[in-house]
């Protein structure tokens, strides 16, 4: 049986354990959840009896879970994610935007070879990763990737202090550049970006348009990638969750990710 420890009890991370009953028991099991201290009532109200529930991310880890899902930003890996892939245990990652940073990126690949552990990447509120990655192995050209929120969503973020977000009246982009660019600036709405970077040809190349769009009920993420052979398009529109910047299928793609992570036919 695989043991999974979880660090975060936001949107993302409260969404994940209300669908944890539809993963095989057998299978896996939520040993253990790092929360703030003031959710930890709310947490042991949620969680299965037998899950420790804590505040310190070692307590965590003295309870050696096979893996652990990160669920709660990119100060949580930059600070704890080294210690965790050395110890051997894998980590679902969330905050993929932090690995546009490149230095940071680099101890995290070295602290996984230590540990022989792995950064597992779910899709998030997008599809299309296996499609990209075919692609990369098939001299792809180029990669677009375009996210389109409504106006809230950007609220509290740079793109709020170059627009009058609350009185846009029509679609408007907030940000052309690249994918490095778009998960520094924008680190609560845009590592879908880095996701798409990973998977094909880099944070450099990849291009990025993020949209506000005062009439979106919520989110949308499109893929345009071209290779030697093949175009890619694609487009998913997906609900918000209690956080305007997250989608609401996030969670899903966790349970998705573990589900498939320990089924006997499994897609790759």
């Amino acid at each position: 049986m695989m043991s999974v420890g979880l660090i975060g009890f936001g949107a993302i991370g409260r969404s994940i354990v209300d669908l944890w009953h539809t993963l095989p028991a057998s299978s896996l099991r939520l040993a253990g959840a790092c929360v703030r201290p003031y959710q930890i009532e709310r947490a042991q109200r949620a969680m299965p009896g037998n899950t420790l529930i804590c505040d310190d991310i070692q307590q965590l880890l003295n309870i050696r879970p096979d893996c652990i899902i990160e669920a709660a930003g990119h100060a949580v890996v930059q600070s704890h994610g080294a210690r965790i892939l050395q110890r051997g245990c894998s980590i679902y990652l969330l905050s993929v935007g932090c690995l546009a940073d490149a230095a940071l990126r680099g101890s995290l690949v070295t602290a996984a070879d230590e540990g022989n552990s792995h950064m597992l990447i779910p899709a998030g509120a997008l599809a299309g990763f296996d499609g990209l990655l075919t692609l990369a192995c098939d001299n792809l050209r180029s990669v677009k990737y375009t996210s389109t929120k409504p106006c809230k969503a950007w609220q509290g973020t740079v793109a709020a202090e170059t627009h009058e977000l609350d009185r846009l009246t029509r679609p408007t982009i907030i940000f052309q550049g690249n994918a490095g660019e778009a998960a520094r600036l924008f680190p609560k709405n845009a590592n879908l970006a880095a996701a798409v970077a990973l998977a094909g040809i880099g944070f450099e190349r990849t291009r990025v348009e993020l949209v506000a769009d005062p009439n979106a009920s919520g989110n949308v993420g499109t893929v345009e990638a071209v290779s030697h052979s093949t175009t890619l398009t694609l487009s998913v529109a997906s609900n918000p969750s209690s956080n305007p910047k997250t989608s609401a299928n996030v969670g899903a793609s966790v349970i998705a990710a573990l589900r498939n992570g320990t089924a006997a036919v499994r897609f790759v």
